[in-house]
């Protein structure tokens, strides 16, 4: 009974959407990273430079008074982290754009693979023989010239 659960879990593990799966998030948190690194020591030191000299993770709406020097050393004061959260919004916002451009790519990749099989679909239309008109194929006369077509039932 116990070999038989750890051959069963064995075997759930080792699926290839399982594999797969933990692959893309073991990816992803590196992705996000990097993303984080992109925001916070490339993109945001030219935008808080522009907006006089600002860094973002410094901006904070204290929520005590910290008018007294007791308090200011107190570095435990309860305060609003919004240039933090900035810095988290345009992570989230990179990220999203980046994962948009690789499913529109993927997407793309897949409709180049079907369009071979839609070439191999059956033609909907034939050339008349007489005025070279494009007539459907299951006719027996040319729309055009009223000439009598061959159908592939009678040859």
């Amino acid at each position: 009974m116990k070999f038989k659960f750890v051959n069963e879990f064995k075997e759930f593990a080792m699926r290839g959407n399982v594999v797969d799966l933990a692959v893309g998030v073991i990816i992803g948190g590196a992705f996000g990273k990097i993303v984080t690194s992109l925001v916070n020591d490339i993109i945001m030191p030219p935008i808080g430079y522009i907006l006089g000299e600002v860094d973002f993770r410094d901006l904070q709406i204290p929520l005590v008074d910290l008018s007294t020097l007791t308090d200011a050393e107190k570095a435990t004061a309860p305060v609003i982290k919004y240039g933090v959260f900035i810095n988290v919004i345009l992570d989230f916002v990179i990220v999203a754009f980046c994962i948009f451009l690789l499913v529109k790519g993927i997407n793309a990749l897949r409709r180049k693979k079907e369009d071979p099989d839609a070439a191999k679909a059956e033609p909907t239309e034939k050339d008349c023989p007489y005025c070279l008109s494009k007539v459907p194929v299951k006719a027996t006369r040319c729309k055009h010239c009223t000439s009598q077509l061959e159908t592939a039932a009678n040859g």
